[in-house]
Parts: structure tokens; C-alpha cells; sequence
């Protein structure tokens, strides 16, 4: 079972607090740092200092950190054009020495739209698939030849498709609860489906749509991997959890009903469950960034039981 760690710094965190915490990661024998990417907070919190782009973010990381896997859950396809990201993630790739994976949804945050004059268009959909096409189109492109895209949304005539990530293929996640389009996409464009935020019996029921759709589109269903992406709060006794709790501004008995919470012996074992039905990585959302002893007790007393 893998465990990576996954932020959300709309919510409030500056370049060194990413650095912070990508650089703990690491040390802490995680096995990789990933982030959202918004810009807009969302909920009570003030967000201060502001944003922070995702893509600059992990270009910073990159030359900063040498083990880790980095990367997006999910970049939002609405924040940028399919080729200009190609580029992004293959530049970022190079910088790290092959480390990145892009995790890319069709982007679903309109307020963070208005607030930023960025289009929010309705076939968000439809526009990502033709997204992934390009994205993974001009990265399989051959040295020396051209590729070219005719859609409904975006067109692309004799691109060089340069440059080429140094990775021979970047991970593609796929990710979401939709029981039809969602597993389709995901089976003929993911290397990971990811399920944020469910229970252990609807991950089940999701697992279960994608590895049909992967058989159905001539794959075995085991070459994807399938993964969670559940908030994490743990502590040594009830006080600790409590205060961690009490410090992302959530109840303790909500955080084990919807996530991972309790002792380390109890986040142990939920993950079990999820392992059971088929998830063989978690990304844990940890939402207080200052607190680096949260990470640590992770590593030692949850993550050590798993390796």
C-alpha cells in the first residue's frame, strides 16, 4: 500500500510551506507529494497569503526534492489549454528527472472562474476527453514527426510535439464518481483511476465500473492502479486526535465516518478495508500544513504497518 500526501493550499499556504512539507514528505519515506489545483479557498478559511499554481509549485519541487513522485489531483482542465499543459508537465518532468504523474479532470469550481476571469464552459466534459487525446497524443508523437488534432473544441496542425517528458510515459490519473463517462475515460486514457472522498462500499461499486470498461476497451483491468484520496487525522490518544480535529475546523466521529481518523492502530486498519476492494494506494489530505508531528506519526505508526 502506498501513502503519498496530498495538500490543498487554496486553503492557505505559501511556496515555503509547500516546500515545507514536500521536503518532509521525503525524509518521512512517503512515496509522493501531491497537490490540488485551485484558486480559490473554499469554506471559512480567510486563504491568505492566496494561491499558489500548481504547475509552478511542482516545477519548484522538482529541483528541490530528488525521490518523491510529484504531482495533480486534479489539474483542471478548464485553467488551461491542452497544449500549453503538454508542455508544462514534459518541462516539469525534465526538471524533476522523471517524476511526475498528471492527474487531469474537467475542472468543476465555478466561483474560482468568476473570481479569476477564467471561462467556465458547460461541455467541460466533452472538452476534457479531447484534452487527454492531445495531452497524450503529442507526448506518444515520434521525435521528428508531427502531430495534428482536428476536434470539436481544439485544433492542432503539424505541432512538433516537443518537448518529450523524460519519463517514456507520465502517469495519467483519472479520477471521480461518475458511473458511466468517468470509467470509460478512465480505461482508455488512465494508468490510475482515483476515487476521492467515498466509503469503502462505493469505492467497491466504482472499482467495479472501471475494471468492466477497461475490459470492455480490450485492456486487463489490473493494469490500472486504483486508488483513494481521503482526509487524514490521527493522533496517539482521543486529545490528539481531538485537537487535530478541532484544528482543520472538523468533528472527530465525521472525520472517522468520512476519512481516515483515530489511532494509528484504527487508520490501519480502515485502510485495510479499502486494500480489501482493491485500492492499493491512499493520498492523504492533510489540511493543517504547520503541523509536520502529524506527518511524522503517520510515518512511523501508520505507514510502518503497511510496508
Amino acid at each position: 500500500m502506498d501513502l503519498r500526501i496530498f495538500t490543498e493550499p487554496q486553503q492557505g499556504a505559501s511556496y515555503d510551506t509547500l516546500l515545507t512539507v514536500a521536503k518532509a514528505t521525503e525524509d518521512l519515506g512517503f512515496d509522493a507529494f501531491f497537490r490540488s489545483d485551485h484558486y480559490l479557498r473554499m469554506g471559512n478559511t480567510d486563504g491568505l497569503p492566496g494561491p499558489t499554481d500548481a504547475w509552478i509549485t511542482l516545477a519548484g519541487l522538482a529541483r528541490e526534492t530528488k525521490r518523491i513522485r510529484l504531482g495533480t489531483l486534479m489539474t483542471a482542465g478548464t485553467f488551461r489549454l491542452p497544449g500549453v499543459l503538454a508542455i508544462q508537465v514534459a518541462q516539469v518532468d525534465q526538471m524533476s528527472g522523471g517524476r511526475v504523474e498528471l492527474g487531469l479532470g474537467a475542472g468543476w469550481f465555478e466561483d474560482e472562474h468568476k473570481a479569476y476571469g477564467i471561462p467556465f464552459p458547460k461541455e467541460k466534459f466533452a472538452r476534457l476527453e479531447e484534452q487527454l487525446a492531445i495531452v497524450t497524443g503529442l507526448w506518444a508523437t515520434e521525435v521528428g514527426a508531427e502531430f495534428s488534432y482536428d476536434g470539436t473544441y481544439y485544433q492542432l496542425e503539424k505541432s512538433p510535439a516537443l518537448p518529450k517528458p523524460a519519463q517514456p510515459k507520465v502517469p495519467v490519473l483519472i479520477g471521480g464518481h461518475g458511473a458511466t463517462r468517468t470509467p470509460r475515460l478512465a480505461a482508455q486514457y488512465a494508468d490510475e483511476f482515483n476515487i476521492p472522498f467515498a466509503s469503502v462500499e462505493d469505492s467497491d461499486r466504482q472499482f467495479g465500473r472501471v475494471r468492466a470498461a477497461a475490459e470492455a476497451a480490450g485492456r486487463k483491468a489490473d493494469e490500472l492502479v486504483y486508488s483513494n484520496a481521503l482526509v487524514v487525522c490521527v493522533g496517539k490518544d482521543d486529545a490528539e486526535v481531538a485537537r487535530r480535529a478541532a484544528a482543520i475546523g472538523r468533528e472527530v466521529d465525521e472525520l472517522k465516518a468520512n476519512g481516515l481518523a483515530g489511532s494509528p492502530a484504527e487508520v490501519v486498519d480502515k485502510i485495510g478495508r479499502y486494500q480489501a476492494v482493491g485500492s492499493s494506494r491512499v493520498y492523504l489530505q492533510i489540511l493543517d500544513l504547520d503541523d509536520l508531528d502529524h506527518l511524522e506519526l503517520i510515518s512511523s505508526q501508520v505507514q510502518s504497518q503497511l510496508s
